[in-house]
């Protein structure tokens, strides 16, 4: 899967080069223009594909997290069948990087309304782009938080089944990486906390 990502980049960038190359050696040059299309791109749009990213990433990196953990508390309680029950807390912490997204998703969308008579003007396009950079940085936050916090619960239930002791030394750690999280959502907050409702 390693291999897919820079692959995908390069292929991705060659084919933007060779569009604006075409397009600037015809003449139309002017149509490759980054500016245009912000300026000419609905708000709507921007603050809604960021409430879908703040959702949808933060439910990636809590899913993930899961399911290294998960399967990690299984094996691991195939040999110590006791620790099956004290390392559902790390489920637990993956589950909450997918409810920070879900609050942060409620409170972008409370600033959308769809009554709006003209919404090309400067307080609607800075509440779109606010609201579509707050949820990426709150996504992707939660995404490797949720990678973060499911790779250290793997690690604690395997140590735990190996030695009692280093749960809680692991656990910490853990309520650590789980905190990145929280921080997305301060972020997010930040981010948005200027952007008025559409008007």
């Amino acid at each position: 899967m390693g291999y897919y990502a820079p692959s995908l980049l390069i292929s991705s960038t060659s084919v933007a080069t060779v569009v604006g190359l075409y397009l600037l050696f015809t003449g139309q040059g002017e149509s490759f223009n980054v500016g245009k299309f912000l300026a000419e791109s609905s708000p709507y749009a921007w603050a809604l594909v960021g409430v879908g990213l703040c959702v949808g990433l933060s439910v990636m990196g809590a899913a993930w997290g899961i399911f290294v953990t998960g399967a990690s508390i299984l094996g691991g309680g195939v040999r110590a069948p006791r620790i099956r029950t004290k390392n559902l807390i790390s489920i637990i912490f993956c589950e909450v990087v997918a409810i920070y997204g879900v609050i942060m998703a409620i409170i972008f969308s409370s600033k959308i309304n769809g009554d709006v008579e003209n919404i090309y003007t400067t307080g609607n396009y800075y509440t779109g782009f606010a609201l579509f950079w707050g949820g990426l940085a709150v996504g992707v936050c939660n995404l490797l938080c949720g990678v973060s916090v499911g790779i250290t619960g793997s690690t604690a239930a395997l140590s735990d089944a190996a030695d009692p002791q280093l749960f809680v030394k692991i656990l910490i750690i853990e309520i650590f990486g789980s905190i990145l999280g929280l921080f997305g959502l301060i972020v997010g907050l930040l981010v948005s906390s200027k952007a008025e409702e559409f008007a």
